[in-house]
């Protein structure tokens, strides 16, 4: 069958001479003039052809993935030794046996995994989706709104075309994104979210072994502290209900806030190239497309990184009591990580840029205080029946004035071996309802005179 349909036939090749240039008075080629045209309709389709991979959300996860995998090729191996399994096992086997006696909340992680970079990856990729997607939905929305709607109505397919392209533009950038962090961290819970699968404790001993460099303690005490680490945090995610739920709602709460200045996407416009991905790519990195932060976020961003430094200040302190006369370099380790979460890397910095959050705990060192000082005064039970329900948990003010929650919690009411019961309790006293009744009673009638 010919190549050439719609009537058109190939040249003759005696009408040309050795360059390739028509001779005098030879056929002209009827596709000589579209040949350009051609070849940027052949990249366009392409182009199109693996966005439609993607799934048609607001980010291409397919090609994220993609880049990721391809920038990790070449720094981290894809399979995990048996021996780094192991490793990884006993560590957090002999970690949980010393977390026992230091916290009432039981054991969270079900399996020990030795992971990859290429792993964390694949495995962590569906609660970023859950993370990005409110992100990208909205700025890709902005698009379309800030359009006249004269101009909504013209270009049809075209905002169907520009949105797969927004969604690979927006897929290269977490690729890459994800490419660092799968380079750095050191757990599936290093940034403090549960990122990996409910139950999973992992490790990435690659990583391990290059942070182990250079802080001349034995490489087997620093897997331990680590394990230990991935398991208490695995017993706050899978020992508290309400908790997973709370972090991811809170970065999906932000980002549904998120409003983009018209004005910016005007200027924007005339920077980018329609048939140029990456410009689009180079236009979100240049901050020209920066949210405005609203008070709604700046509230939701506050709860998110005082629920941070919650758990991560509750887990400074659980594994100190687990491992502190276990290991010699407890003490030192615990400084190195307490100084890497709060400085961020390279990585966190790219995360941030994409989603708009900073994912790090700024007041951990008040929250590991404030549950030392509940610890000590309190114990352990107390102290972790905190967790039962999300309202008995101190906020960002308790963080900066510990002294006075903990002598809240001296109030007997407070001590209550069940705290919901206690909640519920005080909701529904004949103090409490009296009071609810005479705020109605003096709002609702003007007083005489």
């Amino acid at each position: 069958m010919s190549e050439f349909k719609f009537g058109f036939t190939p040249p003759d090749p005696d009408d040309r001479d050795e360059g390739g240039n028509p001779k005098p008075g030879g056929q002209e080629n009827p596709f000589d003039g579209f040949g350009q045209l051609g070849q940027m309709l052949s990249q366009l389709g392409q182009m199109l052809s693996q966005a439609g991979q993607g799934g048609g959300g607001p980010v291409n996860y397919d090609l994220a993935k993609q880049i990721a995998v391809q920038k990790l090729s070449g720094q981290v191996g894809f399979v995990a030794p048996s021996e780094a399994t192991k490793a990884v096992t006993d560590a957090v086997h002999l970690a949980e046996m010393w977390l026992d006696p230091v916290t009432t909340l039981p054991a969270g992680a079900t399996s020990a995994k030795a992971w990859t970079a290429r792993d964390w990856v694949e495995h962590t990729l569906p609660t970023w989706q859950r993370l990005c997607d409110p992100v990208a939905r909205r700025m890709s929305g902005a698009w379309v709104d800030a359009l006249p709607a004269e101009a909504k109505a013209q270009a049809g397919p075209l905002l169907a075309m520009v949105g797969q392209m927004g969604g690979m533009a927006f897929g290269s950038q977490l690729g890459q994104a994800l490419a660092q962090l799968a380079a750095e961290v050191l757990t599936s819970t290093d940034i403090g979210l549960p990122l990996g699968p409910a139950g999973t404790a992992a490790l990435l001993p690659a990583n391990v072994e290059v942070f182990t460099k250079g802080l001349e303690r034995p490489a087997s005490e620093v897997m331990v502290f680590l394990g230990a680490r991935e398991a208490a945090h695995q017993r706050l995610f899978t020992g508290v209900p309400w908790l997973r739920q709370r972090l991811l709602g809170a970065v999906e709460e932000f980002a549904s806030g998120i409003k983009v200045d018209t004005a910016a996407l005007e200027q924007l416009a005339t920077q980018v190239d329609p048939s140029n991905p990456q410009s689009i790519e180079e236009a979100m990195r240049s901050g020209v497309l920066e949210p405005e932060t609203t008070p709604e976020q700046k509230h939701a961003l506050a709860r998110l990184e005082t629920l941070l430094a919650l758990v991560e200040g509750w887990v400074d302190v659980v594994v100190g009591e687990a491992v502190g006369d276990r290991l010699p370099g407890a003490d030192a380790l615990r400084e190195t990580l307490r100084r890497r979460r709060a400085s961020g890397g390279p990585a966190e910095q790219t995360f941030a840029t994409l989603v708009g959050l900073e994912l790090r705990p700024r007041k951990l060192r008040a929250a590991a205080a404030l549950w030392r000082m509940v610890t000590d005064q309190h114990g352990i039970e107390v102290r972790d029946n905190l967790w039962s329900h999300p309202d008995l948990m101190p906020t960002s003010d308790d963080l900066d004035e510990p002294v006075d929650f903990v002598r809240r919690l001296s109030a007997p009411a407070e001590l209550d071996d069940d705290p919901i019961a206690q909640l519920n309790r005080t909701e529904q006293s004949p103090e409490a309802k009296r009071a609810e009744q005479d705020g109605r009673e003096q709002g609702g009638e003007p007083a005489d005179g």
